[in-house]
């Protein structure tokens, strides 16, 4: 998948009027040291992983093909892919609002370890939480 491609995807999947990850970005991401990228069908994983610790940057799947378990595979696909560069610890953060994402975290085994307040930029000009949670393997 191009970068181009996961960009457009986002840019389908997430709310309308939320900032998105931009083909540069995603380019950017993928080529820096110890980027991991996978696919699961219609789903994808971004993040890096970096002195025994890997950070879940971006999870998005195809809207036509969410609530499958596709998300849950790729989430799973990035963790044996982290664990098999030596991490023992995945970080990540979601909006306070996205109570599917947080569902899908918590089902895989994630914890939540903190909030960062008023993060997020909302499409009404506020802002609202980031939830951070990790994963020890």
């Amino acid at each position: 998948m191009t970068d181009t491609e996961v960009a457009d995807l986002c840019a389908r999947a997430f709310p309308k009027g939320t900032r998105t990850w931009t083909a540069d970005a995603i380019g950017q991401t993928r080529s820096a040291p110890g980027a991991i990228f996978v696919t699961e069908g219609p789903a994808l994983a971004l993040g890096r992983v970096a002195a025994g610790e890997a950070e879940l940057f971006l999870i998005v799947t195809d809207p036509d093909a969410q609530r499958q378990g596709h998300a849950a595979r790729c989430l799973s696909a990035f963790e044996m892919a982290c664990r098999a560069v030596g991490a023992e610890l995945v970080h990540l953060e979601l909006r306070a609002s996205n109570t599917a994402a947080y569902a899908l975290y918590e089902a895989a085994g994630y914890r939540r370890v903190g909030e960062r307040p008023n993060y997020y930029p909302t499409s009404d000009g506020g802002r609202e939480a980031a939830v951070l949670m990790q994963k020890r393997f």
